[in-house]
């Protein structure tokens, strides 16, 4: 099941989308159909099957949903940490241990606030002179970690910044506009091995292609149950959450963002996530 919303009878409302076309779910949004499901212990799978209208045609998708929290992990793929230590020059391999020591890098990416979804507007930091997109599988979550549907997500990063100082990450990844969500989310129950996914990205400068990356998310060095379990530790998170498992496509720095870029993030099983950059302050 694809589950995500659109604008319609003018208010934001969850709908399925099925064969190009969407079903809108009359009186919800996204998240008010979780909370729900918590609420009254119903599964969201067959409580959404119940309720989507007849097909309407036109309506495009939305962000799928405005999360309470986003949550990012760091060096899941080995291509990333390789390159973050390149990048710093650690020679004792700093982001190296990260990937391969047992506890993940997971750090907060911010609220809703930050969120942008399909054809809107990602960020680049105007103090930033290398920030990159950042392909990724997310995850959709209950407040005890059962994951709800999977979407893709742009991470966007001001890698510049980082570079500068590991302790400016706050300010490399958290700022206006810098986390895209979308198509839709790909309930479990469709989506059923998220590990066979070929994930790739494109970067568009009017007619010329500058970036063109792949990966596989079979490539991806922790199980997606392991960092949910991390990031539940001594963390209660709100249902309606989302968290971005991490990136294993590295823009070149020949290809940083300008404004007017097209970043177009596909996975076959999921869909496309196309969005513009922009200069924000």
């Amino acid at each position: 099941m694809k589950l995500g919303q659109v604008e319609w009878n003018g208010r934001i409302t969850a709908a399925l989308f099925e064969n190009g076309e969407a079903r809108p779910i009359p009186g919800y949004t996204v998240l008010e159909l979780v909370d729900k499901s918590e609420r009254e212990s119903v599964d969201l799978v067959e409580y959404v099957k119940e309720r989507g209208t007849k097909s309407a045609s036109g309506l495009s998708p939305l962000i799928p949903i405005r999360p309470r929290e986003v949550w990012a992990c760091g060096c899941t793929y080995e291509m990333s940490a390789s390159f973050r230590d390149a990048e710093h020059g650690t020679r004792e391999g700093f982001y190296r241990h990260v990937f391969t020591a047992p506890r993940p890098e997971i750090f907060f990416k911010g609220t809703s606030r930050v969120c942008v979804g399909p054809n809107e507007k990602i960020g680049i930091r105007e103090d930033s002179t290398f920030t990159a997109p950042e392909p990724e599988l997310a995850v959709l979550l209950g407040s005890k970690g059962s994951i709800l549907g999977y979407t893709l997500a742009n991470d966007v990063s001001a890698w510049d910044i980082e570079r500068e100082n590991p302790l400016y990450l706050p300010q490399s990844k958290v700022y206006n506009a810098c986390c895209a969500l979308g198509p839709w989310f790909v309930t479990p129950d469709e989506l059923t091995d998220p590990y066979s996914l070929e994930m790739t990205c494109t970067v568009r400068r009017g007619e010329r292609l500058i970036f063109d990356g792949a990966v596989s998310t079979s490539k991806l060095g922790r199980k997606i149950e392991e960092l949910i379990e991390y990031l539940l530790r001594a963390n209660h998170i709100p249902a309606g959450s989302v968290l971005l498992t991490g990136t294993g496509i590295i823009a070149t720095a020949e290809s940083a963002l300008a404004p007017g870029d097209i970043v177009t993030i596909t996975a076959e099983s999921i869909g496309s996530l196309a969005n513009e950059a922009v200069i924000v302050s």
